[in-house]
């Protein structure tokens, strides 16, 4: 079982993904801090259709690390932090936008 420290040192480095020569920050640590925090089992993630071609980057990512987390990607519409999708039954939702939200 590998321990909350040697996740976090292996955490580091996977914040960005990079598409057509563009660097994206995912900050990807935040969010498997975030699972490895509160030991969700099942997560929702939402993308823009823009990031949407990286689902599968973040999904080999996070399985990596945790390969029995159960990851789900809303395929409907997302149109900023104040679309929520009206779902139940999961431990997190992790809305990944465009824009730093503050």
């Amino acid at each position: 079982m590998t321990n909350k420290r040697e996740i976090s040192k292996e955490i580091s480095g996977h914040s960005e993904l990079v598409q057509n020569n563009l660097s994206f920050n995912f900050e990807l640590d935040k969010l498997l801090d975030e699972i490895l925090k509160t030991k969700a089992e099942t997560i929702l993630i939402q993308l823009p259709d823009g990031l949407k071609p990286k689902a599968k980057e973040i999904q080999e990512i996070v399985k990596e690390k945790f390969p029995a987390v159960k990851l789900t990607f809303w395929s409907g519409s997302c149109f900023g932090a104040c679309d929520v999708p009206n779902v139940k039954d999961f431990d997190l939702l992790v809305q990944f936008g465009h824009s730093e939200w503050k």
